[in-house]
This record gives C-alpha cells, sequence and structure tokens, in this order.
C-alpha cells in the first residue's frame, strides 16, 4: 500500500467524519449546556436532570438506533446505483412513527418514578422533565431522520453546522428559561425542558426546509424498504439500547443511594461523551464508504477504510486519555465546584482514560459492522458485555466491595475490552472469507 493511497482513504474518510465530528460534538454540547446551567443554578436541578434524562434517553434509545439504519442501507443503495430520493418520505414516516413509540413510552413511565426509591424531593422535577421531553421526540425524530438520509449522499456540512449554531441557541434558552429573564420567571428544570423542546423542533425543522430546497424530492411506497430498515436497524436499535440503559442505569442505581452519585455520573458520562463523538463521527464516515464499497463489491476498498478508520478513532482516543489523565481537576471544575462531586468524580477520570481506548476501537468496528450489514454481532457483543459483564461486575465492585461508583465504572472498563474481543473474531472471519 503506498503512503498516496492511505492519505487519500484518511481524506476521504475526512471528508465525511470531519462536519460529523463538529456536529457530534455540536450535539453533545448542547447536553453539555444543560449540565452546566444546571450545575450552576443547584445541584438539586443537576440531579433530577441527570435522572431524567437517564431514563428518557433509555427509551429514545429505540427510535434512535432504528432511524440510524437509513444512512448505512442508503449508502449500499447507491453502491448499487439505485436512485434512493424516493426514500425521503418513507424515511421521515419510519422516524416519526418510532418517535411516537418513544413519546408514549416516556409518558407511561412517569407514573413509576415516585416508586423508584428516589429522594422525595427529586420526584416532581424528574416527572416534569420527562413530560415535557416526550413530547420533544418528533422534533428530533424529524431531524436524526433527515440527518442520516443527507448522509447517505455524504452531504454533511450543513446538518452539522446547524448542530452547532444550536448549542448556543440551546445555551441562551438555557440561561432564559432556567434563570429567568425580564417577564420570564425562573423555572429550573422546566426550563431545560423547553429549551431542549425548542432546540430540537428547530433543527428538525430547519433540516426539512433545506432539503426541499436543494432536492427535487417525491413520494414513493416500498414496504421493502422498511423491512430493511428493521433487518439493519433493529439489532443497532438494541444494541444502542443495551448500552444505553447500562450507562443510565448506573445513574438510577446510584441516585437511588444519593443524587450526588447521579450528577457524578452524569458529569464523568458527559466528558467520556465528548470525546467519543470523534470515533463515532470516523465510524459513521467508515459505514458510508464500507457500505459503499460493499454495495458496489469492491472488497479492496471495504478493507482499506475499515483498517484505516479504526487507526484513526483509536489514535485520537490515546490522545484524549492523555489529557484527561493529565489535567483532571480542571476538566472537573468546568462541570461543578461542588466538593463532594470533585472527591467522587477525580479518581474516575482515571478508569475513564483507558476506558475511551478501548470504546475508540469498538464503535469503529460497530462502523464496519454496519457498512457489510451485519449488525446482528453488534447486538449479541453489547448484551455480552454489558449485561453478563458490566452490570454484574460493577454492582459486585460499587456496592459488595464499596468502591460506590468507581466499581461501576472498572465494570465498564471490562465491558469495553470484551466488546471488542467479540466483533474483531466475527470480522476476522468475514475478511477471510473475502
Amino acid at each position: 500500500m503506498h503512503t498516496t493511497s492511505i492519505r487519500e482513504y484518511i481524506k476521504n474518510l475526512l471528508a465525511i467524519a470531519g462536519p460529523i465530528v463538529m456536529g457530534n460534538l455540536g450535539f453533545i454540547l448542547i447536553g453539555v449546556g444543560d449540565v452546566i446551567v444546571a450545575g450552576r443554578h443547584s445541584t438539586d436541578t443537576f440531579a433530577a436532570i441527570s435522572i431524567a434524562a437517564a431514563i428518557v434517553n433509555c427509551i429514545m434509545t429505540i427510535a434512535i438506533g432504528l432511524t440510524s439504519s437509513i444512512s448505512p442501507l442508503l449508502s449500499n443503495y447507491r453502491g448499487e446505483n439505485k436512485p434512493i430520493k424516493r426514500y425521503f418520505y418513507p424515511s421521515i414516516k419510519f422516524a416519526l412513527f418510532w418517535a411516537l413509540i418513544s413519546a408514549v413510552a416516556i409518558l407511561a413511565f412517569i407514573p413509576l418514578i415516585p416508586k423508584m426509591g428516589f429522594e422525595a424531593h427529586l420526584i416532581k422535577p424528574i416527572q416534569d422533565y420527562m413530560f415535557i421531553s416526550a413530547f420533544s421526540t418528533f422534533g428530533g425524530g424529524l431531524h436524526h431522520s433527515l440527518k442520516e438520509f443527507l448522509q447517505a449522499f455524504e452531504i454533511v456540512l450543513f446538518p452539522n453546522l446547524l448542530t452547532i449554531f444550536c448549542v448556543f441557541l440551546n445555551l441562551i434558552l438555557n440561561i432564559i428559561f432556567v434563570f429567568g429573564w425580564g417577564i420570564i420567571p425562573s423555572m429550573g428544570v422546566i426550563g431545560l425542558a423547553i429549551s431542549s423542546f425548542i432546540v430540537r423542533y428547530f433543527m428538525g425543522f430547519t433540516l426539512l426546509i433545506y432539503c426541499y430546497n436543494q432536492m427535487k424530492l417525491r413520494n414513493f411506497h416500498e414496504k421493502s424498504y422498511y423491512k430493511n430498515l428493521l433487518k439493519i436497524g433493529l439489532p443497532i436499535s438494541m444494541a444502542i439500547l443495551v448500552e444505553f440503559v447500562a450507562f443510565n442505569s448506573i445513574a438510577i442505581l446510584m441516585g437511588r443511594v444519593s443524587g450526588v452519585y447521579a450528577a457524578a455520573q452524569n458529569l464523568v458520562c458527559t466528558l467520556t461523551t465528548v470525546s467519543f463523538m470523534v470515533p463515532f463521527a470516523i465510524s459513521n464516515a467508515i459505514a458510508v464508504k464500507v457500505g459503499y464499497a460493499n454495495g458496489s463489491n469492491n472488497f479492496t476498498d471495504l478493507k482499506k477504510y475499515s483498517f484505516i478508520g479504526t487507526a484513526m478513532s483509536v489514535a485520537f482516543m490515546i490522545c484524549s486519555a492523555i489529557i484527561f489523565t493529565s489535567f483532571p481537576k480542571f476538566i472537573v471544575s468546568i462541570f461543578t465546584k461542588d466538593a463532594e462531586l470533585f472527591k467522587i468524580a477525580i479518581p474516575i477520570m482515571f478508569i475513564l482514560a483507558c476506558f475511551q481506548i478501548f470504546d475508540g476501537l469498538q464503535i469503529s468496528l460497530s462502523g464496519i459492522c454496519k457498512g457489510i450489514k451485519q449488525t446482528k454481532i453488534v447486538l449479541l457483543a453489547n448484551f455480552l458485555a454489558y449485561w453478563l459483564v458490566s452490570i454484574p461486575l460493577g454492582y459486585y465492585l460499587s456496592f459488595k466491595v464499596g468502591l460506590k461508583l468507581a466499581g461501576f465504572w472498572y465494570g465498564l472498563l471490562s465491558a469495553s475490552i470484551v466488546l471488542c474481543l467479540v466483533m474483531i473474531l466475527k470480522l476476522k472471519k468475514y475478511f477471510v472469507k473475502q
């Protein structure tokens, strides 16, 4: 393999991944804005949205995972020279159907909150946040489906610039609605939920207008498209659900001990998610390029995009791990001045650094699996790693050994290693057969 060819593959991956990195970081920074504003408002506000967001995210994960199948499937269709603009309206219908399911599920979960053992003063704000979030799922579903649709065409700049803009929009709205401004009263947790509601619909309708202006679109109905989306997307969705529930169940379990642990888990997850967005964007680029190569039966490109993209992802996470271990106190201080949160979060930063390296590897391997439409292994690997290794081991270390939140993060580190091993073995068999 010549150096020039390596540069060309890197360039092609970055052409897609670069804007996605900006957009993904923007999307996470929207959440970071919530965390910072909540932390500045009060520790109770921080704890309440940490628990509520954990539950809402777990429920919405199924819809997000299913919608994530749009991009790799349409990329394969492009490789087969199929016209894919016809799938615009079916993609939206598919996303909004699952958004409706998510909304109903969130509303149905609200009455269960008082029975889950949380501190009494947190129950009402948790329920308020969830109620408003239920109605924001449609804006989120519209945005995600259109972003995936455009990504299949490798149109990634505008959707991700939009996300960056919404970081600032969300932060301004958070400050206004949480602390109050002029005639608008201070609304705390409710203000955070209202801000997210407005931003999600703004993003969805802006992308809808963009698509209408850029493309000639027509309605099309093909049952096989929905079946293929489910075939690829259901394992992806369940895999993401397995992972999300594992991460967010930690916030819920520790939140029953004390709200400050839920806040600490939210803080640490926010940090790892920010850095994770870079390999996640590379993984999306891998899925698009590998999907196109798979559809056109170009195994040479498929193999090179897989290996080079994975190397890029792991290299970035190694750099991120070095930063996290070098400046842990400074990084945590960005989010909180609470001494108890500092005491809990700082030791976990070093576990987090090791976790990140393997997390960067596994998401790249997952992108390859999406591109070749082998998504069942992603579900199997996630279930094995998180529910047969991470949660049992983390629970034991946390409550039996007494490591508390750090115990769960040792479990998550073990899960990331297992996840990588399972997918490497599967992909090795696939590449040998080609």
